[in-house]
């Protein structure tokens, strides 16, 4: 992922919470086997530390490609909208001549994978991932040897993502003026579409903490 230097965290806690903040679902990109395409899996994920878990079905693709090549990234991304080229326009310009661009929030783990595949070992995973999905409890106890879980869990594998790097960027136009940026953040509110909202406010955060962008 290339990140421009207007476009980089501006420090470990921005992006911590932003995926603190219900960014909870990415995709696991692992490299696979040689001549085969690398295998893509969209996931819902769990923050255990400074570990990542999931857990996946047990006839996944995946797990051949993770036994080839342990070393996997997992890509979260939100926040994002298509930004028109005549709101970016400079003054005294054509705004049709003005070139469009996308706005995201895109965090990247840089991980080593290792299977969970014991009963308790995965039935742990799933109580980590529950507390944090189903806070309220309102779910069966997740336990190997009882039902309803003891008879389903022979059907998934779990994954640690020990996480080596990370990778974060808020692409938000940063290292525009001021002005331009308020503006671009009034016309997506007023537009209202899909994620535009979300969008807003992130571009407003990053407006509030990095004012006018000095390199």
């Amino acid at each position: 992922m290339f990140i421009q230097p207007w476009d980089a965290a501006l420090d470990d806690t921005e992006w911590q919470s932003w995926i603190a903040d219900g960014h909870d679902f990415g995709l696991l990109s692992v490299n696979g086997l040689r001549g085969h395409a690398p295998v893509v899996v969209p996931t819902h994920f769990t923050v255990d530390g400074t570990d990542l878990l999931v857990h996946l079905a047990r006839p996944n693709p995946v797990w051949k490609a993770i036994e080839a090549d342990p070393d996997v990234t997992f890509t979260v991304t939100g926040d994002y909208a298509f930004i028109p080229g005549p709101w970016r326009a400079k003054p005294g310009t054509e705004p049709t001549d003005s070139v469009p661009t996308s706005y995201y929030a895109a965090v990247q783990f840089l991980c080593r994978a290792s299977v969970v595949d014991g009963p308790e070992a995965k039935a742990e995973l799933l109580r980590r991932q529950m507390a944090h999905f189903q806070p309220d409890g309102d779910h069966a106890p997740i336990d190997p040897d009882q039902p309803p879980y003891g008879r389903m869990l022979p059907g998934i594998r779990g994954l640690r993502l020990a996480v080596a790097e990370v990778r974060a960027k808020f692409k938000y136009d940063d290292h525009r003026p001021v002005e331009q940026r308020t503006g671009t953040a009034r016309r997506l509110t007023e537009r209202g579409t899909a994620l535009d909202a979300p969008t807003a406010a992130q571009q407003l955060r990053r407006l509030d903490r990095v004012g006018t962008w000095k390199p």
